[in-house]
């Protein structure tokens, strides 16, 4: 299974688009936080995709959750903006929260900067930012060999 990951999207719906069809094996597009609003107005053009997403600091008066748990193949993902666990400072925290919620595969945004680790069993992943300059999102590929973390430029 393949599943889109998009975070920091900051009211760029074209890119949010171009990500979205430039995999069309994505089952699943997770959207990390900062970008509620494209969200909402691309998802009806995708109906055959299921999407999750939580809530970023950017998202003001946002209703969505601040953490999310998805399953994948036998695989727990644990997807959050980042901002709550003082992500820029470092993965402790948010490392931790994963652990807790025994997933494979940690999620988080917020800082823009694109990123794929292994940690001890746990897969980690920043997408980068989709808005902006050096756009980038990631891809997660999730079979009973393995899991795979990828980042992609937007071009």
């Amino acid at each position: 299974m393949r599943i889109l990951v998009i975070s920091d999207t900051h009211g760029d719906e074209s890119a949010l688009r171009r990500a979205i069809l430039a995999q069309p094996k994505a089952e699943v597009v997770i959207h990390l936080g900062d970008g509620e609003l494209e969200m909402e107005r691309a998802r009806p053009s995708f109906p055959e995709r299921m999407f999750l997403q939580v809530r970023g600091n950017c998202d003001w008066g946002s209703s969505l959750p601040a953490t999310g748990l998805y399953t994948a193949e036998g695989a727990a993902i644990f997807y959050t903006h980042g901002h709550a666990y003082g992500v820029k400072a470092g993965l402790y925290n948010a490392v931790c929260a994963a652990r807790e919620q025994g997933a494979r595969v940690l999620l988080f945004g917020h800082t823009h900067k694109a990123l794929t680790d292994y940690d001890d069993g746990l897969y980690i992943m920043n997408p980068g930012s989709l808005g902006g300059w050096q756009a980038s999102y990631g891809t997660l590929d999730i079979t009973p060999q393995g899991i795979v973390t990828n980042i992609v430029r937007l071009p």
